[in-house]
């Protein structure tokens, strides 16, 4: 039967989910589609199936945003303790790793069981393998078609996400629904993705598996964490996390010794003039990796046979390695999406869109992109939250 519901959600992922459970809680008539088989496919698949579910250092200026204030509202009205609060009331059992990081201590199922029960609490009706094949909006309704029947309600939620992992099912559906109802997009692109290197940076791509802990930059971004060399180019946390600031044409900054001071190569040289450059570097870094540096460098003799000038160039170079990535592995490996939804046109108090009362947007479809690390989670948990209260 048309028109029995307060709300229809689109997507039940993270932020589906917990708008659907909150609205629901409400007292609000909430159905909530799926073109998958089962809820929160995402979420499974996250933190290697622990699901890294928050970070305990959310901030507004670790989203990447066209207006960086927008996240603000939200994520001060929803807290990272706050959904802890949630997760320990259902008794499930956590760890915090690194950076804040807040992890299962068992399975990420146990955060889709949570979220699956509170939408039961609140009656929600879901429904999977639900393709949708038509929206429409007239006379305060919209009207959603699925599976030849049509269902109305006053209120749409996008939660349909962005197109990072299309073998998960994503794709640019939210965007095209924005479009079709007069709303601005941010042109998306991949985002926590590894990079690709050119042919002629083939030696780097030969250290395929070996990793070390570095800084990586771009721009004004820098991070400390792993990177990790692969058979296509870089990856590992570091470099997921300044892909998100990446652009084509860019370079990539890395500082290999990030504990040693810029003098580090002229004390080595005189506590131990007879060591050989790769040797000094293996110290510190992977065999594998220190031979292809002292190899770039072009300094395999003796440390006490080159000049403190030559030294010092080598430590700067080692500080600040550049390097010119020629793409990225795209939204096939990209962990989420960056742009989507302009901001512009949402109110950042209920993510409700202002020239169209009634319909909302939030999680990954909105042009808002947390960090690596629980960040993406808890922007998905407090912009539903935004919205499931306001609806």
């Amino acid at each position: 039967m048309a028109g029995e519901f307060d709300a229809i959600i689109l997507g039940a992922g993270a932020a589906g989910l917990m708008a659907a459970a909150t609205a629901g809680q409400r007292g609000r008539r909430v159905l909530l589609l799926d073109h998958a088989d089962a809820p929160g496919k995402k979420i499974l698949i996250s933190g290697g199936g622990r699901c890294n579910f928050t970070n305990i250092h959310t901030a507004p200026d670790r989203y990447l945003s066209q207006n960086p204030h927008f996240a603000k509202s939200a994520l001060g009205r929803y807290s990272p303790q706050d959904f802890l609060a949630l997760v320990e009331s259902y008794g499930i059992a956590w760890h915090e790793k690194t950076l804040g990081q807040l992890f299962c201590d068992g399975s990420a199922r146990q955060i889709v069981d949570m979220l699956l029960a509170e939408c039961a609490r609140g009656g929600v009706e879901l429904r999977c393998n639900a393709s949708v094949s038509e929206v429409s909006h007239a006379d305060g309704a919209f009207r959603v078609t699925v599976g030849g029947e049509t269902e109305s309600a006053p209120a749409l939620v996008i939660a349909t996400g962005g197109p990072s992992i299309p073998k998960m099912g994503a794709s640019g559906f939210a965007y095209d629904l924005a479009r079709q109802f007069g709303l601005k997009v941010v042109e998306p692109r991949p985002a926590l993705v590894p990079l690709t290197l050119p042919g002629d940076e083939a030696l780097f791509r030969e250290l395929s598996g070996v990793s070390a802990e570095v800084i990586a930059r771009c721009g004004k971004a820098a991070f400390r964490e792993a990177a990790l060399f692969t058979h296509r180019g870089l990856s590992g946390p570091a470099i997921l996390q300044v892909s998100s600031y990446w652009r084509r044409g860019e370079e990539v900054g890395i500082d290999f010794l990030p504990d040693l001071g810029e003098g580090w190569l002229a004390d080595a040289k005189r506590a131990r003039p007879r060591a050989g450059m790769r040797s000094v570097l293996g110290e510190h870094l992977p065999d594998r990796l220190a031979t292809v540096l002292a190899e770039k460098l072009g300094l395999e003799r003796e440390l006490g046979n080159l000049s403190d000038k030559a030294l010092a160039e080598a430590a700067r170079r080692l500080a600040d390695w550049r390097f010119l990535p020629n793409g990225s592995e795209g939204f096939a490996k990209a962990e989420v999406t960056i742009g989507g939804i302009g901001t512009a046109e949402l109110s950042s108090k209920t993510m409700e869109a202002r020239k169209l009362p009634g319909l909302y947007a939030i999680g990954e479809a909105v042009d808002v992109t947390g960090w690596l690390g629980g960040y993406n989670f808890q922007w998905a948990w407090a912009s539903a939250k935004a919205a499931g209260q306001a609806i």
